[in-house]
């Protein structure tokens, strides 16, 4: 039995268990006063939203160059890719297998992932509640690793700066790769988890 059909809210702000109350339509906290909902209002709408535009912003973050890096002022500016394929000619594997996972891997999983997910709970598909959990979960903690190439950018453009002798310099690609990070780590928190158990009554697995 779900709590909701036992009549229990949760405050999603203090986790406060809430008795539902029948005749009110805008119920709050007992606790901290927060509104509580059965559901995230717009769960579904907020996160196709946010992972649509990620979506977007996922073809630019793949073509424009990421970084810059010059050496005796001389550069060509590289995309992920191609920071990968470097990686590779100059037997680096174990970098550029990090770097390709972490930056190509990572993001298009958690993009089909999530896409997969809705669909699942919107057209009631034939997937498991057990198997959509372990994947949000999954999706929940492989999120934090997306933002290694932007922390490796960060760290290189504030130390490696010697003027004309080796710098390293952000570019557009680095933008659009932050931005694809961080709408999908919204679009993980936006989508509410109670909704793949909403869709469970003719799964095999609640025995």
């Amino acid at each position: 039995m779900r709590a909701i059909d036992a009549g229990i809210l949760i405050c999603t702000e203090c986790h406060e268990l809430n008795r539902q109350e029948a005749d009110s339509d805008e119920q709050v906290c007992t606790r901290c006063g927060a509104a509580v909902h059965p559901r995230r209002p717009n769960s579904l709408i907020r996160t196709w939203a946010l992972l649509l535009t990620s979506a977007i912003l996922y073809i630019p973050a793949n073509m424009l160059p990421i970084m810059t890096v010059s050496s005796l002022g001389k550069g060509d500016p590289s995309t992920i890719m191609s920071g990968v394929i470097t990686l590779v000619q100059h037997g680096m594997f174990p970098i550029a297998a990090v770097v390709f996972v972490a930056s190509i891997l990572v993001p298009t999983f958690k993009l089909v992932g999530i896409a997969l997910l809705l669909f699942s709970v919107q057209r009631h598909q034939p997937l498991s509640a057990r198997q959509r959990i372990i994947m949000y979960r999954f999706i929940e903690f492989i999120g934090r690793w997306s933002m290694l190439d932007i922390f490796v950018i960060a760290i290189l453009v504030a130390v490696v700066n010697f003027g004309r002798i080796a710098s390293v310099e952000a570019n557009l690609g680095a933008i659009a790769f932050a931005s694809v990070v961080i709408l999908t780590m919204l679009a993980a928190v936006t989508f509410d988890p109670r909704l793949i158990w909403d869709n469970t009554e003719s799964d095999d697995d609640h025995e």
